[in-house]
């Protein structure tokens, strides 16, 4: 039995019966299907067969140390094959992480998709020495190295699609583990109109990045799309009678128009020194990767307080956690109520994939999350699991923002106190939808579920 996306393809047919040798029933299946099937069940297959033949060539070899020059050279070597579908695979599967991970008799290969690691692979340990040469090589890095961490970056192409990887390599007790992150340069594409905000949202982000002159924050953990957000801002306000300068650790998307500086520490470029020189250059905007220490934040105040538009993003669970955060760092609370335009807080959650979305009513502890609605039926949404998602229910994230623009009011507060409880509470009431509320209105329109919710806040305290 064959799934044909054309039933009519005598052609095909023939070749499988011929191949097979076996009549051949044909059953019309949607050519997208087809290759999501194929995606999921026969890329691990590909990678595996990759493997296979760079464990004989380590095996049959008297030495598992590689001729660099030979490595670099052949195309059809098994490891230049293996990791090119690596590559391939993790663009296909969405994967924002590649992890390489040596074990004492295995190697374990995993993507991160959708905010979580799943394992793809597993090879043998024999395969270790031959992989890491061939990605330090791509990436520039010794490959006589072994005692210490090092970084570098690949730019590559898959399909069409250009790809930018950076690689960490850190010796750990059973070899060297890979961590690649990928930046597909396609995902910062994006306008704020499809950055997911509500329409209420998307007012207060256009009325903050209007100001000539101040400070806007962009906050939230790692992977939570704070690049995406800062990119799509930067886009937004790049235009021919404007000078922007950024600053950031790594440039991870190059905007045409936009003059972008990355941070170079053994060199003595630091964030707080390359933004002195950066105030030197006229700038109108700029753009600081992150605020990470007092020097860098004093330096970020006063550029927004002698006239230029400030961007820059924190490591903090919500907005008025932000100025807790800057005046922890050492920022007098009167520099910080004059220098801040606006915060942004953000986060991805999974979406329920389309695919096998089903509507269920919610249970009484659901009911009681959502206290206030009529919710005597309450229905909710979930993905029962198909091949689209992988069987996980979920297929690619949205994001979720709490948008605290900074009133009279809060300036106030500021130079009297740092408590965010009460920021939080003042910018409730000037009209911000906490992370909570926005994830609560996407699980009740169908976008995610409760569980994801759960993974904004502890349940209990909605």
């Amino acid at each position: 039995m064959v799934a044909l996306s054309d039933p009519l393809n005598i052609f095909a047919i023939d070749d499988i019966s011929i191949s097979t040798g076996l009549d051949v029933k044909v059953f019309i299946a949607p050519k997208n299907d087809i290759k999501k099937f194929v995606q999921i069940n026969y890329s691990s297959e590909e990678v595996s067969k990759a493997a296979e033949e760079l464990l004989k060539e380590a095996l049959e070899s008297k030495s598992i140390t590689l001729d660099v020059e030979e490595l670099d050279d052949v195309k059809n070597a098994p490891v230049v094959k293996m990791i090119e579908q690596l590559f391939r695979n993790s663009v296909e599967m969405r994967a924002s992480d590649i992890h390489i991970e040596p074990y004492e008799k295995e190697i374990r290969i995993r993507y991160r998709i959708d905010g979580e690691l799943t394992t793809i692979n597993t090879l043998g340990i024999e395969s270790l020495a031959p992989l890491v040469t061939r990605i330090k090589i791509l990436a520039g890095l010794n490959i006589a190295e072994k005692r210490l961490p090092q970084d570098g970056r690949i730019i590559t192409k898959v399909g069409n699609t250009e790809v930018d990887l950076r690689v960490s390599i850190l010796p750990i007790v059973n070899g060297e583990k890979i961590v690649i992150r990928i930046l597909n340069r396609d995902n910062y594409k994006v306008s704020k109109e499809k950055l997911g905000l509500s329409k209420e949202n998307l007012k207060k982000l256009e009325n903050i990045i209007a100001s000539p002159n101040g400070i806007v924050l962009v906050t939230g953990p790692t992977g939570s799309g704070k690049s995406t957000t800062l990119y799509t801002i930067l886009s937004e306000l790049n235009s021919n009678n404007v000078n922007i300068v950024t600053i950031e650790d790594p440039v991870e998307y190059t905007l045409s128009g936009v003059n972008q500086v990355n941070v170079n520490t053994k060199a003595g470029l630091t964030f707080a020194n390359g933004l002195r020189s950066i105030l030197r250059q006229d700038p109108d905007i700029v753009m600081i990767g992150e605020v990470r220490d007092e020097e860098t934040a004093q330096i970020a105040i006063k550029a927004a307080i002698t006239g230029h538009l400030v961007l820059s993003t924190l490591h903090t669970n919500d907005s008025p956690s932000s100025i807790t955060r800057l005046v922890d760092m050492g920022v007098e609370p009167y520099l910080v109520a004059t220098s801040i335009s606006g915060i942004i807080a953000q986060r991805l959650v999974k979406k329920i994939c389309p695919n096998c979305k089903e509507e269920y009513i919610a249970s009484d502890y659901e009911k009681m999350i959502f206290n206030g609605k009529d919710n005597e039926h309450l229905k909710l949404y979930r993905g029962k699991g198909c091949g689209h998602c992988n069987n996980t229910g979920y297929i690619g994230r949205i994001g979720i923002y709490e948008i605290m623009e900074i009133t009279r009011e809060h300036r106030d507060i500021i130079n009297k106190t740092r408590d965010s409880n009460i920021l939080k509470d003042i910018s409730i009431k000037h009209g911000m939808t906490t992370l909570a509320q926005e994830c609560k209105r996407l699980v009740l329109e169908g976008v995610t579920t409760i569980e994801e919710l759960a993974t904004i806040t502890l349940l209990k305290d909605i």
